[in-house]
């Protein structure tokens, strides 16, 4: 009963913002595939959402609560621009990303106006080997040792990119609300990803124990640069922009990953026959996304 209320609350609130959404068009939100779980698993006991969308992958999906209009979407785009994104992407030594710095993904420009909230994210993308273009043409690249190509690194491509979806907001006249969520810290201890790095703690940490990785406080220094300036020229022209800042919290709860995965990793064919289990330190369980809803749905609500 406790979280059949907790879900009509959600859902009333929502629709009482906006009551002029209420039966003429679906109330649609934007979300991660993460965020779209904690949102839609509250509302449960007031009505099982359906699945009327997905993909091949089912890496964007599109749930409807029929009786309420109410629509939850996860869109993948996880440059936010265009990008080809080879088949071996999770091998040992995939090939590199084709990334179009001047062109946004269409599989969410498309949308983006039908969505009435909408919450951005990128980042840890950027990392992976990567060739950047504009008007089709080379510009450089990141970690692309076989290539006859200038490596200057992520950093530059992941600015153009956020600088260009933020004005596309800020252009759009949009009258839905928009937030942009900043990147999540991963918890790696003794060593990277690749070098055996683990994710064991038991419980949270106090302010200042805990770092950004490298990786983390360029992609977050990025994100706050970039969405201070737009936000000036939002205001003005009345565009509803949010930052949605979770890396400060989420900074604290290093508990809060799967660790070690059920499932092998795709390294060499020696390493993969000793069973080693992916280390995932990067994605976060149920509890820190049911924390990041919680102060998205009062965002939402109180605005």
């Amino acid at each position: 009963m406790k979280h059949q209320l907790i879900g009509f609350k959600i859902l009333s609130q929502i629709l009482c913002k906006q009551p002029e959404l209420y039966g003429k068009r679906a109330t649609r939100f934007g979300l991660s595939s993460l965020e779209v779980e904690a949102t839609r698993l509250p509302l449960d006991p007031v009505e099982h959402a359906t699945l009327f969308y997905h993909d091949e992958s089912y890496q964007s999906q599109t749930w409807l609560f029929p009786s309420y209009n109410l629509t939850t979407s996860v869109i993948w785009s996880p440059f936010l621009a265009k990008a080809i994104i080879p088949q071996n992407i999770y091998d040992a030594s995939p090939s590199e990303v084709d990334v179009h710095l001047d062109t946004l993904d269409p599989s969410w420009t498309d949308q983006f106006k039908t969505w009435d909230y909408t919450n951005f994210s990128a980042g840890k993308w950027y990392s992976r080997s990567s060739i950047y273009y504009q008007n089709d043409t080379v510009l450089w690249c990141h970690d692309c040792p076989k290539r006859n190509l200038t490596d200057i690194g992520f950093d530059s491509a992941y600015r153009r990119v956020i600088m260009g979806v933020l004005d596309y907001i800020v252009e759009s006249n949009h009258t839905g609300t928009v937030f942009y969520r900043t990147t999540s810290p991963s918890h790696f201890e003794g060593a990277e990803w690749f070098d055996g790095g683990v994710c064991e703690r038991k419980g949270p940490v106090k302010e200042g124990e805990f770092g950004l990785s490298w990786l983390d406080k360029i992609l977050r220094d990025i994100e706050i640069e970039e969405f201070g300036r737009a936000y000036v020229e939002a205001r003005e022209k009345g565009v509803k922009l949010r930052v949605f800042d979770v890396n400060p919290m989420s900074l604290l709860w290093p508990d809060g990953h799967p660790g070690r995965l059920g499932f092998l990793d795709r390294r060499p064919v020696w390493v993969r026959m000793q069973r080693l289990l992916v280390i995932a330190c990067i994605g976060a369980c149920p509890g820190p996304i049911d924390s990041w809803n919680d102060v998205l749905m009062e965002m939402v609500v109180n605005g």
